[in-house]
């Protein structure tokens, strides 16, 4: 086997394969890298049982064949290598040498034979924009589990329903939802729970690719997901188990809120929660007057500041919210102003939840249909 290809291609192919590898895998034949040579070029594939990535691209083959290698160390040596053509030969002893310029390593070939098969898929399918699609899963990943303790939590449920998919995450204190356009064969609705880390590597890869084809294949244990944009594909296998209906959770009427500058709000949420202890609650005070924020942290140190803001269609609100999970939320409005909806529920034992939502100006409501409930927190008086 004997190929040459353009460094920049072939390096940034590599690094694309090798990303949703985990950084140390139990089983060491799956940290390889499969490159497949013929006659219309070359296609490199990383698998490791649950999620997989493939990519094609143009090369020079001069003999034919499939070689195995270490992925990370070939990403690590393809970006370093000079800008000049790479040349990969396999050697009489087995031995894999890349050369470029003056550049020669000698890698050991893994055993191709070992290697398990990238999974296919064939089942329906749709196109969504790539654009609003990469946003779409930066405003909801971020807000799915860490926790592996309850892997539902850990994915990103897509649901398609007639011309609309949606992605929706949780952790229980935080939900965030977001429609975008599906144009496609699924029949009827379908769901897929997607982990979380895969799906954002899908958006920060394919965010500018124009369209993302999403296919769903598989039943039982075993089924998939697949993202297709240009040359390069990513599966990933479903997390299984029910998915909490969280959409019940989000209210009907918004008509007691309060809309605050986006820019303004989350750099006084970053400096009056300097002085709390970790995960304390932030107080906050909606008023007339704005929104006002104070702090009590160890040290006997304390904090306030306050943020001009409109409030509409009730009295003042006082209420305990995690800032971080509130900084994260207005870093994915994505508009100027944010709208701060304070919802009723019918257990008066119980704090209800506030809705987040983009807004235009101060008094236009936003065009996007990203939604962010968040849980508040019991102060302490």
């Amino acid at each position: 086997m004997r190929f040459q290809v353009n460094r920049d291609v072939f390096s940034e192919a590599v690094s694309f394969v090798v990303k949703l590898l985990p950084q140390r895998n139990p089983q060491p034949i799956l940290a390889g890298v499969l490159i497949e040579a013929d006659g219309s070029g070359l296609t490199l594939s990383a698998f490791d049982y649950e999620a997989s990535a493939r990519t094609t691209i143009e090369a020079t083959v001069d003999d034919p064949g499939t070689i195995l290698v270490h992925g990370r160390l070939l990403s690590d040596i393809a970006s370093r290598l000079p800008n000049a053509p790479i040349d990969i030969a396999v050697e009489e002893d087995g031995g894999i040498t890349v050369t470029c310029g003056s550049a020669r390593f000698t890698l050991a070939a893994m055993p191709v034979e070992e290697y398990p098969s990238i999974p296919e898929v064939s089942g329906p399918s749709g196109v969504v924009p790539a654009d609003e699609f990469g946003t779409a899963i930066a405003q909801v990943g971020f807000a799915a589990s860490r926790d592996d303790v309850t892997p539902v939590l850990t994915g990103v449920q897509l649901e398609v329903s007639g011309h609309n998919l949606s992605l929706v995450a949780t952790d229980r204190y935080r939900v965030s939802l977001r429609d975008v356009p599906w144009d496609g064969e699924a029949a009827g609705e379908q769901t897929a729970l997607v982990p979380a880390r895969t799906l954002l590597e899908v958006g920060k890869t394919f965010g500018h690719a124009g369209t993302i084809q999403i296919a769903f294949s598989g039943a039982g244990d075993r089924e998939i997901i697949a993202f297709t944009a240009g040359n390069k594909t990513v599966t990933s296998l479903l997390i299984k188990g029910n998915f909490p209906p969280v959409r019940r959770l989000f209210p009907e009427q918004t008509d007691h809120y309060a809309v605050v500058n986006t820019a303004d709000l989350v750099e006084a949420v970053r400096r009056v929660a300097l002085v709390l202890d970790r995960a304390a609650p932030l107080r906050f005070t909606f008023s007339t007057d704005g929104v006002t924020m104070d702090a009590s942290g160890s040290e006997h140190a304390r904090a306030s500041e306050s943020v001009d803001a409109i409030l509409t269609g009730g009295d003042e609100v006082v209420l305990g919210l995690n800032p971080q999970y509130l900084i994260e939320a207005l870093g994915a409005v994505k508009s100027e102003f944010v709208r701060v909806t304070f919802t009723s529920s019918d257990n008066a034992n119980k704090l209800s939840p506030v809705l987040i939502t983009s807004q235009t100006s101060v008094d236009q409501a936003g065009l996007d249909s990203f939604k962010y409930l968040l849980q508040p927190n019991l102060l302490l008086r």
